[in-house]
C-alpha cells in the first residue's frame, strides 16, 4: 500500500534532517575568497546590510532560490573585487570554486543550466524515439529505457547544481553523474557481448556483471560520503570508468564497419571522438568569457548533439538487429 500524502508531510521535518546531515559538506576555499580585500568587503557589506530589523530587500525570485543577504554581499564583492583587479591589470580570481559569473534570474552560471537543459531534452528526445521506434519485445529495449532515465535523472541535477551550489546540489550533481558514466559502461558490453540473450551463460554473466557494478556505485558513494569527499578521485574514477566504454564503443563501431560497410556505424566511434575533445575543454580552464561563459559550460554545450546522435545509433543499430534477425528466422 502507498504511503498518504499526510504520512509524507508529517515525516518532512526528518526527511529535511536527514538531508541535510547526508549532504553536508566543507565550502570550498580558492585564491579570490582567500583575498584580504574581499573578505575586507564582505564584512563591511555584512554589517550595513544584513544587521537584524534592518536589511536590505532582496528580490522574491532570488529569495525563492535562497539568496539571502550574507549571498548577496558574497556576490556582490566578487564582482566588486573582480572589477578592480580587471581595471588593475591582475589576473581574475576564482571565489569558493567557482569563476564570479554573472548571475541571471538568480541563477549562478545560467549558461550552464541552459546547456544543461539541453542535454536533458537530449535525452528525453531520445527516450521518445526509443519508445516510438523500438518495439516491446526486443531485450535490449529496458536497457535503453534505462540510459534515458539515468541521462535525464543526470542533467537535472546538473541544471539544479549550476542554479545554487549548495553542498547538497554539488553533491546530487556528482553522485548523478557518476551513475550516468558507470550506467553507460554497465549497458555497453550488454550490447557489445549480447548478454541480454536468454542463454544460461549469458543470464549468469548478465547478473554478475549488475552486481559488480552497483556494487561499485555504492562503494563510490561511500567512499566520497564516509571518508573524504575527494574531487581528484572523483574525477579518475569517472574517467577511468568512461575509458572503458570509450575502448568498447570503439572497438564495436570498427568491427560493425568492417562487417556492413554502412555509414552509421562509425557513429559510436565518432560520437567517443566528439566527447573526448568536448571533455578536453575542462583542462583549458579560462576566465567566463562576459562573465558568463567559461569551459564547463561550453563542455555542456558539446555534449548535446553526440547525445542526439547516439540515440540516433541505438534506434539504426536496434533496427539492423532485429532485421536480421528476422532473416535468420526466414
Amino acid at each position: 500500500m502507498l504511503p498518504s500524502r499526510r504520512s509524507f508531510r508529517d515525516s518532512a521535518p526528518l526527511l529535511a534532517l536527514l538531508a541535510v546531515v547526508l549532504f553536508a559538506g566543507a565550502a570550498k576555499a580558492s585564491v579570490g575568497d582567500r583575498l584580504p580585500e574581499f573578505r575586507d568587503c564582505v564584512q563591511v557589506c555584512e554589517a550595513e546590510n544584513c544587521r537584524d530589523g534592518k536589511q536590505t530587500p532582496i528580490p522574491p525570485l532570488r529569495r525563492l532560490l535562497l539568496w539571502d543577504c550574507p549571498a548577496e554581499c558574497d556576490y556582490t564583492c566578487q564582482h566588486i573585487v573582480t572589477s578592480q583587479r580587471i581595471a588593475s591589470h591582475q589576473r581574475v580570481e576564482q571565489f569558493h570554486g567557482k569563476w564570479p559569473f554573472h548571475r541571471f534570474l538568480g541563477m549562478q552560471e545560467p549558461f550552464s543550466v541552459l546547456f544543461s537543459l539541453g542535454n536533458l531534452w537530449a535525452h528525453w528526445d531520445g527516450l521518445g524515439k526509443i519508445r516510438a521506434h523500438i518495439p516491446r519485445r526486443y531485450t535490449l529495449r529496458p536497457f535503453y529505457v534505462t540510459l534515458a532515465y539515468v541521462g535525464i535523472a543526470s542533467w537535472v541535477f546538473s541544471a539544479i547544481f549550476h542554479t545554487r551550489d549548495f553542498p547538497a546540489t554539488e553533491q546530487l550533481d556528482y553522485f548523478a553523474a557518476g551513475a550516468n558514466v558507470l550506467y553507460g559502461t554497465y549497458y555497453a558490453p550488454v550490447r557489445v557481448f549480447r548478454l541480454d540473450r536468454a542463454t544460461p551463460n549469458r543470464r549468469s554473466v548478465l547478473r554478475a556483471w549488475t552486481l559488480i557494478c552497483a556494487l561499485l556505485y555504492c562503494g563510490h558513494v561511500a567512499y566520497l560520503k564516509g571518508v573524504r569527499w575527494d574531487y581528484t578521485y572523483n574525477m579518475t574514477a569517472n574517467i577511468a570508468v568512461g575509458i572503458v566504454q570509450n575502448i568498447l564503443w570503439t572497438w564495436f563501431s570498427i568491427q560493425k564497419y568492417r562487417e556492413s560497410k554502412r555509414l552509421w556505424t562509425t557513429w559510436p566511434g565518432l560520437v567517443v571522438a566528439w566527447v573526448m575533445f568536448a571533455m578536453s575543454m575542462e583542462l583549458f580552464d579560462f576566465p567566463p568569457w562576459l562573465g558568463s561563459i567559461d569551459a564547463h559550460s561550453l563542455w555542456h554545450l558539446m555534449t548535446i548533439a553526440p547525445t542526439i546522435l547516439w540515440y540516433n545509433f541505438l534506434i539504426m543499430d536496434s533496427k539492423a538487429d532485429m532485421a536480421s534477425t528476422e532473416r535468420l528466422k526466414a
